[in-house]
């Protein structure tokens, strides 16, 4: 357990305090245009605008300036967690977000379905998309692989997603991605990173080599792309760092997988729309003291590069914030796990708004939520990581330090 840690839980005290933390997926952004809006800046944003003038806001760095956060990086410093401390692959929070038992000792991997021309470099890391009863057929295709000395479990997950498990003796999850993050290239070959990991880079290979045989006919799906190996960790819970029992809201399989990890209680159904998720908020909300509320939206937008798209999916989310308000948490904290500029196409960099709403917040000059009014707030620009004490401290769940 790192320092941080260490001292939020020895400053733990009980209140019955609620704090929701709602996080618009790949929320910052970039102008299109030469001193033009971002995708917040052009949104609609009523509720959020008067949340910001009555609250204070701010940026913050998902892992450190100039670093590109993932999704499982930017969302563990929003739960109070080192990114750099707490290193997990996608392959196990996949895994937990199927609800796939992953045992000690298993390797699991983030599968793509992807789309090969005929030299076998890369056209679509996602193959357009494809429906979710589409990828299921294709698991079960690939289902007929076997492999030596492992055992072999395929669940699809959303859309072109799918998780591989490998079972057996002495695996070690340390093998590079074969998908390369970009197009026009072929797949990386599965390179074992540390000598232990020879065996499980050999049997990802044979694994590899199989699948491409059995979908070399499907279009657009021809190909398997993998990345995030990774075995589950043995971590502290979000219960016994912070004090609090939490309630996950997400409908992504690998942020139900994370919320898992860390001992939140998932309370919405996979298939749910922003309006389920709000629905379980208000059903679940005597139960729990902390709810992690996820809109995937934006992100998706962003990488599809639909500016226009992306400002919908924020409007959406500002057009719910009243049913969340109408439950009067004592501390709502609204940002993003990363940045996702619809001109980039991906993640990027660039740090992320970040609007705390509670009594006992000090009010800032921002006047409406968006990067140019956030930079300019009075939380000043803070390592995700930092939130999580905040909103603790806001909800007066912390002692006072030192004499």
């Amino acid at each position: 357990m790192d320092a941080q840690h260490q001292l939020l839980q020895r400053l733990q005290k009980p209140s019955d305090r609620k704090i929701v933390l709602v996080v618009a997926d790949g929320l910052g952004g970039l102008p299109q245009i030469p001193d033009g809006p971002t995708e917040l800046e052009a949104a609609a944003t009523p509720h959020l605008d008067l949340l910001a003038a009555g609250g204070v806001c701010g940026l913050h760095w998902p892992v450190l300036p100039g670093i590109t956060a993932g999704s499982g990086p930017g969302h563990l410093a929003l739960f109070g967690y080192d990114p750099l401390v707490y290193e997990i692959g996608r392959g196990v929070l996949s895994a937990l977000g199927v609800a796939f038992d992953l045992h000690s000792g298993d390797v699991a991997a983030r599968g793509n379905f992807c789309t090969l021309d005929d030299r076998g470099r890369v056209t679509d890391r996602r193959a357009g998309r494809i429906a979710t009863a589409e990828a299921a057929r294709l698991v079960e295709k690939l289902r007929r692989i076997e492999l030596p000395d492992a055992r072999l479990f395929l669940e699809p997950v959303r859309e072109h997603r799918f998780v591989l498990v490998l079972r057996g003796e002495r695996l070690d999850p340390g093998v590079g991605d074969t998908d390369p993050q970009q197009t026009g290239i072929e797949p990386h070959a599965p390179k074992p990173l540390r000598s232990d990991a020879r065996t499980t880079a050999r049997l990802v290979e044979r694994f590899l080599g199989q699948a491409h045989e059995l979908l070399s006919e499907e279009r657009p799906a021809n190909g398997v792309l993998l990345r995030g190996f990774s075995q589950r960790p043995d971590w502290p819970t979000l219960g016994e760092l912070h004090g609090v029992r939490a309630c996950a809201l997400p409908t992504y399989p690998m942020y139900r997988g994370l919320a898992r990890l860390l001992g939140m209680e998932v309370g919405v159904d996979s298939d749910a729309d922003l309006t389920g998720q709000i629905t379980a908020l208000e059903e679940n909300w005597e139960r729990f003291d902390f709810f992690f509320l996820h809109h995937k939206e934006p992100d998706s937008r962003g990488e599809d590069g639909n500016f226009v798209s992306k400002v919908s999916a924020i409007e959406r989310l500002d057009g719910a914030m009243p049913r969340i308000q109408a439950l009067q948490p004592d501390v709502l904290l609204v940002t993003g796990d990363h940045s996702t500029p619809s001109r980039l196409r991906s993640h990027s960099w660039h740090p992320v708004p970040v609007l705390l709403a509670s009594r006992t917040a000090r009010p800032d000059t921002a006047q409406r939520f968006g990067e140019s009014a956030c930079r300019a707030g009075g939380l000043g620009l803070l390592p995700g990581k930092q939130l999580m004490a905040l909103a603790l401290a806001h909800a007066e769940r912390l002692e006072k330090f030192g004499a």
